[in-house]
């Protein structure tokens, strides 16, 4: 089904859908994909959760009642109140399949083992890759609630060939391991923040583990929507028949922000969804360079704009640096920002620093320890008063 066969079943679906029928004023139906991105409005993420304030809890962006609903989930919450999301098993379905396309697509098999390190809390995270992993055959070893230290002796006996993960927690499992490349993992998919797509990040990862590390990316209130190209890596390929997508404001290297719409959750629909996402479409629609950064993540320095994904590749750039944070503070009505690194290369991090960004950001060496680790997102940039 084309695109815009699919964005007029959504349409039409949408009569009983209180959020979505204010917004449409009765539009039905589009001739084309034009008049679609014409007559819709974006939706935004404060707009959901002022819904959900208005109409507690589960906001009033569902299609049928309560009780076709029986999968719950909610966003993280590191950028406001957490979002709640339902899914009907038509929804839920969907989610699935989408996953199935990403574990094919990273070319993962029936009869290996995938590895999940982390607790399985409300936010979507890798449920749906659970049971969509499951559902073909690959044997999936749930790993929460355990710390760092047995979830490396864990797979050290089990063997597993996939590991998923965000790629800090990669990276610290390997600092845990000591010699992750003696536990058998072929591949690593990484999701949850940027960095499967950063060449250094990623080379990182491939040295400490041996293996081919394979991006992705999602949202609870999307879904699953790609997969690093397993031929290209530098690329994320996108779900497009599951997905429309736009990019917009685009600056003069065509870097915008990402706006989806999901064709098959009906049950709970996002239109034109501003994801915040900065992304560089090539001519197939896949995103060059992964994820770039965050609408509001990036900060002005001395007009030099320093997203948190390009801070992290110089970094990932120096073999000493273990762990960092950065640190950033208003001086003079203006944004500054310093770093504070775990381990050896302090001043060769300044250095790259300079020569990459043309500033001089302060990189300040810190005693083995000290700085936080993270299991799922970190949360590295931090604002200080």
């Amino acid at each position: 089904m084309m695109a815009l066969e699919q964005i007029n079943s959504l349409l039409g679906a949408l009569s009983t859908n209180r959020f979505y029928e204010n917004k449409l004023g009765g539009l039905t139906s589009v001739t084309s994909l034009a008049e679609f991105t014409e007559k819709v409005p974006f939706t935004t993420k404060d707009e959901l959760a002022a819904d959900q304030k208005a109409h507690p809890p589960y906001g009033s962006n569902l299609t049928h009642p309560l009780a076709s609903y029986n999968r719950f989930h909610q966003t993280s919450g590191t950028s406001g109140q957490p979002l709640i999301w339902l899914d009907d098993p038509a929804g839920w379905n969907w989610l699935c399949d989408n996953w199935v396309w990403v574990w094919q697509k990273a070319g993962v098999t029936k009869g290996q083992a995938a590895f999940f390190p982390f607790s399985f809390g409300p936010f979507l995270g890798f449920w749906a890759g659970f049971e969509s992993a499951n559902s073909l055959g690959i044997r999936t070893i749930p790993a929460g609630g355990l710390t760092s230290e047995h979830r490396v002796k864990m797979m050290a006996r089990l063997r597993p060939e996939i590991l998923c993960c965000t790629p800090t927690y990669g990276l610290r499992l390997a600092e845990v391991a000591g010699n992750a490349r003696d536990l058998g993992v072929q591949k690593i998919i990484v999701a949850g923040e940027p960095g499967g797509s950063l060449p250094e990040v990623r080379n990182r990862l491939t040295e400490a583990w041996d293996a081919e590390v394979i991006d992705h990316h999602g949202m609870t209130e999307i879904g699953p929507v790609t997969v690093g190209d397993i031929n290209d890596p530098g690329r994320l390929l996108v779900r497009h028949e599951s997905y429309y997508c736009e990019v917009i404001n685009p600056d003069e290297k065509g870097i915008g922000e990402l706006v989806l719409t999901t064709l098959g959750r009906h049950g709970s629909p996002i239109l034109r969804y501003r994801t915040g996402d900065l992304v560089q479409p090539d001519e197939d629609f896949a995103l060059k360079g992964g994820i770039i950064g965050r609408v509001d993540d990036m900060v002005v320095v001395r007009g030099v704009n320093l997203y948190p994904g390009a801070v992290e590749e110089v970094v990932r750039s120096v073999a000493g640096i273990v762990e960092y944070e950065v640190l950033i503070e208003e001086v003079n009505s203006m944004s500054e920002v310093r770093i504070r690194a775990e381990g050896t290369g302090a001043a060769e991090l300044q250095n790259r620093l300079r020569e990459v960004f043309s500033l001089r950001i302060p990189v300040e060496e810190t005693p083995a320890g000290t700085l936080e680790r993270f299991e799922m997102k970190s949360k590295r940039w931090k604002r200080i008063s």
